[in-house]
């Protein structure tokens, strides 16, 4: 429950210890800045545990700015993107990939173009304004490769050159997490990874399963 901090807390203390519990999620479409120092307790709680914290992609019509939008296609298109997009970013500016160094992250359900997008667009952000980022020891792309990104909805599967680049540059084979969808609309099937022709036998064993088992 991301919008109300305390309850956040109070639920990775009640259901961190309980079996079968690998983590928490929170749904990405929602208005309060993930570096709040309100949310501190929680995070250095689930890093305590070694328990990952997954933002989930959604969407709402009723943003200022979605609103604008008159199709589902554009709604669907930009809003799983989006907010993903806002909260990483905020997270990696404000340092918190150096506050909780070894509380990891998971990006899910916004596909992957959007990633390079956004490694290069802070990267050079951060190289004329890296006063604005103290908390910073490398550049924002560096820590946005040691996050776990889904691989549902795979964009680019008619450019195989754009999405080996993509695969490249978010270190994939040790990053990348398959997601069905199942039984949605969008889904991907577990061959959408194992057809790939540039991923090694290895590579496609981890991103299909071991990553997430690791």
């Amino acid at each position: 429950p991301f919008n109300d901090p305390d309850a956040c807390y109070k639920t990775v203390l009640e259901f961190a210890d309980r079996k079968g519990v690998i983590g928490f999620m929170v749904t990405a479409t929602h208005y309060r800045g993930v570096y709040d120092n309100a949310y501190a307790k929680t995070y250095a709680a689930l890093q305590e545990r070694n328990l990952p914290l997954a933002f989930h992609a959604a969407f709402n019509w009723a943003d200022s700015g979605l609103s604008m939008t008159n199709r589902f296609i554009a709604v669907h298109a930009l809003g799983f993107a989006w907010h993903n997009m806002l909260h990483l970013t905020n997270w990696v500016v404000n340092g918190m990939p150096e506050r909780f160094p070894r509380l990891k992250t998971v990006w899910i359900e916004s596909g992957l173009a959007w990633i390079p997008f956004l490694m290069q667009r802070l990267d050079n952000e951060y190289m004329m304004r890296t006063s604005d980022c103290a908390l910073l020891k490398k550049k924002p792309s560096d820590y946005m490769r040691d996050m776990y990104f889904t691989s549902q909805p795979m964009e680019m599967v008619d450019n195989r050159e754009a999405l080996q680049l993509t695969f490249k540059m978010i270190n994939a084979e040790t990053q990348l997490l398959y997601s069905s969808d199942y039984p949605h609309w969008d889904m991907d099937l577990p061959s959408t990874i194992h057809d790939l022709p540039f991923l090694s036998a290895q590579a496609k064993r981890n991103i299909l399963g071991d990553n997430a088992r690791r």
